[in-house]
This record gives structure tokens, C-alpha cells and sequence, in this order.
């Protein structure tokens, strides 16, 4: 599941996010704008409702340091005049906003920023996101080393689609990798392993060729 950053000195106060069904990492205010991108977040949302002072300064910091990454401020009406939101920020959403709204708002502004959910891969129960390098099967996390991960991923995004061993090495591992093809099965069963009895087969043999991803979606 992709991350939302919430930049806020009050969690209570911003029950419209905490339920729209999204995976929130909260950090104060003052959290430094340039360790944004080491996150990786989706998007954004700085509250304002206890000082919206601040809550501009960090939208004009995220703005010069950690550009790109859509924003959105979280403010009452009371405080919409206080301050040229629309300069440091994409979206506005109260803080008492229904969480369907809340989910909604947060959907369409991934939509407009573009290429969003394109870090967001999915194969059946196999959730992966090429940007934070988080992977997890029915909700559970996976530990998976870089090379197990771009193994999945490579498959994943091609799904059906038979690759030999030789092919998997050269566009994993790289042209410059000098080891055997036995490298690739020892990554499949590691993989197999840890996506456990159930989902193993989401990873399939095609005897006296190679492998391929199960060619399904739910």
C-alpha cells in the first residue's frame, strides 16, 4: 500500500485521514522536508488546524526541497484566508472532512500528479511498490533481499510470459554478472519460501525453459 506522510502536532484532530483505509506515517511538524524523499510517500498532508503559521512553512519548505511530491493542506475554514495556500499546496481538506471524502480527495490528487500508481505493482495477493521497496502477500510483510525483489517485480510486470534462465540473468542481474544459472533457481526458491505454501505458485516452472509469473489479477 502506497504512504501518505501526515505532518501535524495533533493526530486526534485529523480523523478524516486516520480512516480513509489509507497507510498514514505521522511525523510532527517540524519533520525536515529534504528526509521526505527518502520515504517516498504518494503524497503530503500538513495540518494547520492548530498553527497554521507552521503548517505554511513546512508546505513552503516541501515545496522548495522535496518538489514533486504532491501536497495537500489540512485546514478549517477559518483559517483558509490566513495564508496563499494555493502557493505551497495542490489540494485543501477540513479536517473534520467524511472519510469517503477524505479517501476520494487523496485518490484524485495521486491521479493528477501522474505516474503514481505506476510504483504500485500487484500480482494476485502480491502487493509490491518499486519505490519504497515494500512487498507484502495477503497484508503480510516480506523480507526480501534487492535482488529477490527485482526478480518478483521483473515477473510480475509481465505476467504469463516465460523467461529462460539466461534471459532473467541478463536483465536482473546485468550483463556484467559472471555467475551461473543456478543463481536464478536459488532467488526462485528463497522467494518461493518466504510467499510461503499458499502463494508459492504465484512464481511457476516451465519445465526445460524457465519461469514466469502465475498470469492472474484480483
Amino acid at each position: 500500500m502506497a504512504i501518505l506522510i501526515l505532518l501535524t502536532d495533533d493526530e486526534a484532530a485529523l480523523p478524516a485521514i486516520e480512516s480513509a483505509g489509507i497507510d498514514v506515517k505521522v511525523e510532527a511538524l517540524s519533520f525536515p522536508a529534504a528526509r521526505i524523499r527518502e520515504i517516498a510517500p504518494f503524497a503530503v498532508a500538513v495540518d494547520a488546524s492548530r498553527d497554521p503559521g507552521q503548517a505554511f512553512e513546512a508546505l513552503s519548505a516541501l515545496r522548495s526541497e522535496a518538489g514533486g511530491i504532491p501536497t495537500i493542506v489540512v485546514a478549517a475554514e477559518s483559517a483558509i484566508d490566513e495564508h496563499p495556500w494555493h502557493e505551497v499546496a495542490d489540494d485543501l481538506l477540513d479536517p473534520n472532512a467524511p472519510s469517503a471524502e477524505a479517501a476520494l480527495r487523496l485518490a484524485m490528487l495521486r491521479r493528477r500528479a501522474g505516474g503514481a500508481e505506476e510504483a504500485e505493482l500487484r500480482l494476485g495477493p502480491l502487493t509490491m511498490n518499486s519505490q519504497t521497496y515494500r512487498v507484502a502477500v495477503d497484508g503480510r510483510p516480506l523480507d526480501l533481499t534487492y535482488k529477490e525483489f527485482e526478480l518478483i517485480r521483473f515477473l510480475s510486470t509481465r505476467p504469463g510470459v516465460v523467461f529462460s534462465r539466461e534471459a532473467l540473468l541478463r536483465e536482473v542481474w546485468g550483463y556484467d554478472f559472471y555467475g551461473g544459472t543456478r543463481t536464478v533457481d536459488v532467488h526462485v526458491r528463497r522467494l518461493r519460501a518466504k510467499l510461503g505454501p499458499a502463494h508459492e505458485h504465484l512464481i511457476e516452472t516451465v519445465r526445460g525453459v524457465g519461469y514466469r509469473a502465475a498470469d492472474i489479477f484480483v
